[in-house]
């Protein structure tokens, strides 16, 4: 009895949340441009920023590792892959569950932009570059290697001046991704108003 009441209520849920999030869908046609435009192009401007940092960043670890060759090759991973990784992280982390109806916590929204800033356009972009530039130099000979069993160490003390050189950037895209994400909370307050307002008033007359 008491499995088929949670079952029941489980989908109920279910139900109530794929017609919150169809009633919020078809509404949001009705928010202002600038509303509209930010829930669609908003994410791109912070996965540009990873994007610039994933440049940023493979551009220390050349100096660092004394690499000349293979620019193109090298830059363009680092400049899709962050900007592919934090798109997507913030849609499914931020923007999506909002427009879902799933995220009804703004402080939890914030903290998300930010997290996703931090991590998507800051630190992932760095931990890429090493790898990469890493395996150039080895391959072209312009740094010398560590001995074997000393790889950690050595990544570790090569990436930290860049991590120093990074910290305003990093401290940057967690500003932008708490802003964006603050814009994205309002913006999703106008889409409630519109979609439960009227029948609120309804109700009380």
């Amino acid at each position: 009895m008491s499995e088929n009441t949670q079952k029941d209520r489980v989908s109920e849920n279910a139900l109530n949340g794929a017609v919150i999030s169809e009633m919020l869908g078809k509404n949001f046609e009705r928010l202002p441009d600038f509303d509209k435009k930010l829930f669609l192009y908003g994410p791109m401007y912070l996965a540009g920023n990873g994007a610039l940092a994933g440049l940023i960043s493979n551009s220390l670890f050349r100096r660092g590792l004394n690499v000349t060759q293979a620019v193109f090759a090298s830059s363009l991973p680092l400049a899709v892959l962050p900007f592919l990784t934090t798109f997507a992280l913030y849609n499914g982390t931020v923007s999506g569950p909002l427009l879902s109806g799933d995220l009804n916590c703004p402080t939890c929204a914030l903290i998300r932009g930010a997290l996703v800033g931090v991590v998507g356009a800051g630190l992932y972009p760095i931990l890429l570059a090493l790898p990469v530039n890493f395996g150039l130099a080895s391959r072209y000979n312009t740094a010398p290697m560590p001995v074997k069993g000393n790889t950690l160490r050595y990544w570790m003390d090569l990436t930290k001046p860049v991590l120093r050189k990074m910290r305003a950037v990093i401290l940057l895209q967690a500003v932008f991704g708490t802003y964006l994400a603050s814009r994205h909370v309002d913006s999703y307050a106008k889409l409630v108003e519109l979609t439960f307002g009227p029948k609120e008033e309804e109700l009380r007359d």
